[in-house]
């Protein structure tokens, strides 16, 4: 990715974080909210624009160049190694889990049953595997990028095959804030591939969604598990009818 992709990507978030739209964008730079949208999607902008928009979120421009060096150096993705030790260990694993969705010390204490020391002896293993940076205060900074996620195939996705996964689907998903969709269809490799990528923007709208919300207060929020999946499958309950040639 280029220096300026980055940084126009960095500044997105900024402006998430703070709540901003391309409306408010359009109504700084005095521009249509069309424009502006023009502008973000061609990634053309003057260093004018740039300092009227850090202007008016009240942060320097050296300030989003120093954010985006920052994004550059989050993890995406942990080791092997790393990803073991947490699925090793469950205080860890519920711990760094809370951490990655951005929980502080107080939350994770008063929502488990952990205690001071207990939380803070995690928080000094996560700061070992580099996930996060234990501030004075015990003040959490992540060190994880908006799309971090698990190793395919890692030790905490063959974790949640082997023991959540079976928990998670047992429920109707007939309530408000659950849904359940399973599609069936024939596509070609490249369709396949076309809707992995779909699925692949869904995700990354699904972190940007996230990261928005992430200025609300804990108790206006609640832990949400989406599952996306796609495989060339069929079932075993079909599979005995199926002939030998095909």
């Amino acid at each position: 990715m280029s220096q300026a992709s980055s940084l126009i990507k960095t500044l997105k978030r900024q402006l998430r974080a703070q709540g901003k739209t391309y409306a408010d964008v359009a109504q700084w730079l005095a521009l249509s909210e069309a424009s502006v949208k023009r502008l973000f999607a061609e990634q053309h902008f003057t260093l004018a624009r740039l300092e009227c928009i850090c202007d008016q979120l009240n942060i320097e421009f050296v300030e989003l160049v120093q954010a985006m060096q920052n994004d550059e150096q989050r993890l995406q993705q942990l080791t092997q190694a790393q990803e073991q030790s947490i699925a090793d260990d469950r205080e860890l694993f519920l711990v760094a889990v809370c951490v990655i969705n951005g929980y502080s010390f107080n939350e994770i204490h008063h929502q488990y049953q952990l205690s001071e020391a207990e939380c803070t002896q995690q928080l000094v293993k996560l700061e070992r595997l580099k996930l996060i940076d234990l501030l004075p205060g015990n003040r959490i900074r992540r060190r994880v990028a908006a799309n971090f996620r698990w190793r395919p195939d890692g030790p905490i996705q063959c974790f949640f095959q082997k023991y959540l996964a079976s928990e998670f689907f047992r429920s109707r998903f007939d309530s408000d804030s659950e849904k359940l969709m399973v599609l069936n269809g024939l596509l070609s490799p490249a369709g396949n591939e076309e809707w992995q990528q779909t699925m692949q923007r869904l995700a990354k709208e699904f972190h940007a969604l996230c990261e928005r919300e992430s200025s609300l207060p804990i108790h206006k929020r609640f832990g949400i598990t989406s599952v996306l999946a796609v495989r060339q499958w069929q079932s075993v309950l079909f599979k005995e009818y199926a002939r030998v040639d095909r």
